[in-house]
């Protein structure tokens, strides 16, 4: 294979000077975004940068704790994102998205490490580390758009909701078209990406590999098994989550208590 390039201190700053067509683009459409383009620009930096140098010891001292501590360092960064996007939340949403994620991206996590790469032991960090990332930063903007669909469907659509369960409807009966509207869009930009794959797209972690030395037809093969586990916890987050939030909308008598709604 041909020798790995290293990108130098010139090659990110190259980089960080295309962020200038966003804030060219917000400034000219009056956007307001310069700021906010700004501080994501540069947090994008410091973040990936220091994650960078941190995996490096982590990698070598290959410690199941460590690995385990830092896996929920990041279920945790990531339920708080996914109900900070939400518009709309409940008391104690931030508890049930940590344990939603913290179970359906840990046991599609485990399943790819141990079973379908093969990895021994399943917790090596160089493997799980970046799954588990992969996988939380698709799940949690499923389980944002389902969050917020869920409630603004329960919100919106009380009289409808109401008008069922006064015609003896249960809870789940009344909002099982919630859920399911917020689970479907909550799938459709993982199904439309399976559609476009390999021929209008090469996803990242694909050509991150393929940058990184390794043969296309090997790094194919570990991006369709991401792919199929990005779906699957996505699919499994997102409908939890969902159900989760219709049932806290609900009281012991099955009916709806929109004031819960933040």
């Amino acid at each position: 294979m041909d020798e790995i390039i290293h990108v130098g201190p010139w090659g990110i700053a190259g980089a960080a000077s295309l962020i200038l067509a966003n804030a060219a683009a917000s400034f000219w459409l009056r956007l307001g975004l310069e700021k906010k383009i700004l501080i994501g620009a540069i947090r994008a930096v410091i973040q990936l940068l220091l994650l960078g140098y941190v995996l490096v010891p982590v990698f070598r001292l290959k410690s199941p704790w460590l690995v385990g501590a830092i896996g929920v360092v990041m279920v945790l960064v990531a339920a708080r994102e996914a109900i900070r996007r939400s518009e709309r939340a409940y008391k104690g949403a931030w508890g049930d998205m940590f344990v939603t994620l913290l179970i359906a991206a840990s046991i599609t996590s485990w399943f790819g490490t141990a079973v379908l790469v093969g990895v021994d032991p399943w917790w090596t960090p160089r493997y799980f580390i970046p799954l588990l990332g992969m996988l939380l930063g698709n799940a949690l903007n499923g389980i944002t758009i389902g969050i917020d669909s869920t409630l603004r469907e329960l919100d919106e659509g009380r009289s409808r909701i109401e008008g069922r369960l006064a015609l003896g409807a249960t809870w789940w009966e009344a909002s099982r078209h919630a859920v399911a509207e917020a689970v479907r869009l909550a799938m459709m930009p993982t199904l439309n990406m399976m559609t476009v794959v390999g021929i209008v797209s090469i996803p990242g972690m694909m050509t991150g590999q393929i940058l990184g030395g390794t043969p296309p037809e090997i790094a194919a093969r570990y991006q369709i098994i991401i792919l199929f586990m990005i779906a699957a916890t996505v699919a499994v987050g997102t409908v939890t989550a969902s159900v989760i939030t219709v049932r806290r909308l609900f009281d012991d008598e099955h009916r709806l208590r929109v004031e819960r709604i933040i």
